[in-house]
């Protein structure tokens, strides 16, 4: 584990940052939530109730990207197959490449008793779709087409899709698909970019479905640790992120196609892109920080500057978010609240009881310990970057230690700017008060 260092703010002058505080407890090894029990146990509860419908996302990504791969009418792309769903992870079960949760390799109990009979009774799986009885894959998706979208956030994997050899790749596979269908062939060579885009959406399918066969173990078995008394503080939880991370740095981003029972690779193994660059930096930056602006809530004026021109300065992700169940799959991420709420572990459920304006207020209060989370989560991406990019937190060379600060202030200065509305946006200030519901 990563350990907390003694006093590594008194080393230095105090910071005059905005949100000097924040930095200072970066410093010590701690996160930008503030280390609280009531933060804690909020912030384990909606891991665990993440990891669930999490547990379903990135296999149905997975099946989508190698299985349904460009079908043009995709009506039962979330009917994942049994196969999918018994494909064991590689981070859980005895057979694990490298094991991060203690727990089976299999879909997740809890997810195939809901999957079974949903909030309803059980009934053909059809019907629990027509009913939007069911997880709701709407949110994966809103989330890889904002990594689609927000390209070019570093890493060798995006770059790749415009190559030449992704292009060759993804032709072979496209013709392979097509095969014996001389109407989408002839489309495919009158419409070739067309098509191309397509599968680089694909690639960001199976992209954000390797993100998150990783996450979802990682955060079931932050539930278990938490469950038996080995997790009692938000930088302990915060310190198992950040060593997850590094563990899982360099695992394989790849995606292939499986096509009459021949696998054709279009983002190969052997191209050596990587989870921490090529997966969650992207996913962090493009969701936690930037999106788009939610449709249903409020109108933008462009021309009146309500819109940054540049896509670097959007600033619509959880982070900056207003809770309110909007009903829309961006954020705030109203379908992803609503498939976590069928998942609270019991402590959760009787703490939002106390302090919730009865039921129909539960979601808005789980999303706001939702943003808690991810602000936690954000802490790890940041002193793991710190880890792998600048010096240890006890460091005794005040120019190290001045090398942290800086980092650490321009990490947090994205929630201070003026423009936009962004230091307004920012739910930075709100999370450091337990009031903030």
């Amino acid at each position: 584990m990563v350990q907390t260092p003694n006093k590594t703010e008194a080393k230095l002058p105090p910071s005059s940052h905005e949100f000097a505080e924040v930095i200072h407890r970066l410093e010590a090894g701690g996160a930008m939530l503030p280390d609280t029990p009531e933060n804690l146990m909020q912030i384990i509860g909606l891991y665990k109730a993440y990891a669930v419908p999490m547990d379903f996302y990135w296999r149905d990504l997975l099946y989508i990207a190698e299985q349904v791969f460009i079908d043009p009418f995709p009506f039962f792309k979330y009917f994942i197959s049994q196969e999918y769903l018994e494909r064991h992870n590689h981070y859980a079960g005895d057979d694990a490449e490298l094991r991060v949760w203690r727990g089976e390799a299999t879909a997740h109990p809890e997810l195939l008793a809901f999957m079974q009979k949903g909030e309803t009774f059980k009934m053909p799986k059809l019907l629990h779709h027509l009913f939007h009885d069911r997880i709701n894959m709407e949110f994966a998706e809103a989330c890889m087409r904002a990594m689609l979208w927000h390209r070019g956030m570093g890493g060798k994997f995006d770059p790749y899709l415009d190559t030449e050899e992704y292009k060759v790749n993804a032709d072979r596979a496209i013709k392979a698909y097509f095969k014996g269908n001389p109407f989408m062939l002839g489309l495919y060579k009158l419409f070739p970019d067309m098509f191309i885009e397509q599968c680089r959406q694909m690639s960001y399918y199976a992209n954000l479905g390797l993100f998150w066969e990783i996450m979802a173990p990682v955060f079931f078995e932050m539930s278990d640790l938490y469950d038996e008394g080995k997790i009692t503080s938000v930088p302990e939880a915060m310190n198992f992120l950040v060593n997850g991370i590094l563990a899982v740095a360099s695992r394989p981003i790849y995606h292939n196609v499986y096509i009459r029972g021949e696998c054709y690779e279009i983002v190969p193994k052997s191209k050596g892109f990587v989870w921490l660059h090529e997966a969650a930096l992207p996913y962090v930056e493009a969701v936690f920080y930037r999106t788009a602006p939610f449709r249903g809530t409020k109108s933008y004026n462009a021309q009146a500057g309500q819109v940054p021109t540049d896509q670097k300065d959007f600033h619509y992700g959880i982070l900056y978010a207003d809770v309110f169940p909007v009903g829309t799959a961006g954020i705030p991420p109203t379908l992803l609240m609503q498939d976590m709420l069928h998942f609270l572990p019991p402590y959760l459920v009787d703490y939002y009881k106390n302090y919730c304006r009865g039921e129909e207020d539960t979601l808005i209060q789980l999303g706001v310990s939702f943003q808690r989370s991810m602000y936690c989560v954000t802490s790890a991406v940041i002193q793991a970057l710190r880890t792998a990019l600048l010096h240890p937190l006890d460091d005794e060379n005040p120019e190290h230690l001045q090398a942290n600060r800086d980092f650490f202030e321009t990490q947090l200065n994205r929630f201070t700017r003026p423009e936009y509305g962004i230091r307004n946006a920012a739910r930075l200030r709100d999370i450091q008060s337990q009031d903030y519901r």
